[in-house]
């Protein structure tokens, strides 16, 4: 098969793709908490900054590229999360994109001895936009010459609002939650149709299977294991992941694409590993495909960084308690 028709199977893949899920979607969950779920806000004591970016299917110029940007902090005399978490996901020449800003609270309470809930809401700002200026047309590249020129159609930028609801339940060894995300199912068509972006669900856990010792209030030694499972529209992805936390280092590795329970069975391998330098968490991972697309996508390439600074404070709030959670 010639690299030209490959190229246009590709696109048609992502093309039916899009038609499934609108989302962008990041292999390191637990680096990007917010993005996961809004019950994360003010998960730790700390004031959290969080800086995330992927490659997505790098072999191919200009598909997808994600930035998530995040600030959160917990609030003692309201055992309450707050935070702001603004996405940035570009794909194509064309320079298709969606920019989401949103605000985001989350609240902590004891329901037994053992159990905490933390509930969750993100309002945010949804925002679709195009470059024409950047789109080649069929007179371009014509080389025959006997095309007309084209009039690009009349795109408009769509800005829209939206609204993400969670809840996440957690003891000291195990943690339950879902998300759903586009209640206010936002307009998306940049021709003016009635188009709007499908229900996002995503549930996710995990349990500790060993955690040993303590450093700053925190774990040296854990083994984890954790599952995601996200249905927007026609289409179902499933994780299952290992977790192993020798301090400083992370070591992760994740298979997407459980039989029977997701779209695309056998999607990828993704292995993860991270840093844990004093306030610093850095995080590398890569996903290595493994369906049919193997020798196409070049995968996907992810960095994120976290960084936690102490809060000053006024009064005597509880003191949070920690969710079991990996951080990457």
């Amino acid at each position: 098969m010639s690299a030209r028709a490959k190229y246009l199977i590709l696109i048609f893949i992502i093309a039916s793709t899009a038609a499934w899920c609108q989302d962008p979607h990041f292999s390191q969950f637990y680096a990007n908490q917010l993005y996961l779920s809004p019950s994360f806000a003010g998960a730790t004591e700390d004031n959290r900054f969080s800086l995330n970016w992927r490659n997505q299917w790098p072999s191919i110029p200009g598909v997808f590229t994600t930035y998530s940007l995040s600030f959160d902090k917990y609030l003692p005399n309201f055992s309450s999360g707050v935070g702001l978490l603004a996405t940035y996901d570009v794909a194509g020449s064309g320079k298709l994109s969606n920019t989401n800003i949103g605000l985001v609270y989350s609240y902590d309470f004891k329901a037994n001895d053992d159990w905490h809930i933390r509930p969750g809401v993100n309002f945010k700002f949804a925002y679709v936009g195009l470059d024409i200026n950047s789109l080649i047309w069929a007179s371009q590249i014509s080389t025959g010459g006997t095309l007309p020129s084209t009039e690009p159609p009349p795109f408009d930028n769509i800005a829209d609002v939206d609204f993400t609801a969670s809840t996440l339940a957690y003891t000291e060894k195990i943690w339950v939650g879902f998300t759903v995300d586009h209640l206010l199912r936002p307009r998306t068509s940049l021709w003016g149709n009635s188009t709007s972006v499908p229900l996002k669900i995503d549930i996710y856990g995990g349990f500790q299977i060993i955690s040993r010792g303590r450093l700053r209030k925190k774990l040296t030694e854990v083994i984890s294991v954790a599952t995601n499972f996200m249905i927007q529209g026609d289409f179902i992805q499933s994780d299952i992941g290992l977790y192993y936390l020798k301090y400083p280092m992370v070591f992760g590795v994740w298979y997407r694409g459980i039989p029977f329970v997701t779209t695309q069975a056998g999607d990828a391998i993704i292995g993860m590993v991270g840093l844990k330098y004093d306030r610093f968490n850095v995080g590398i991972s890569y996903d290595y495909t493994i369906s049919n697309l193997i020798t196409t996508t070049g995968g996907a390439y992810e960095i994120s960084i976290v960084y936690e600074f102490p809060s000053s404070r006024v009064g005597f709030g509880r003191r949070l308690h920690a969710i079991p959670c990996p951080e990457f």
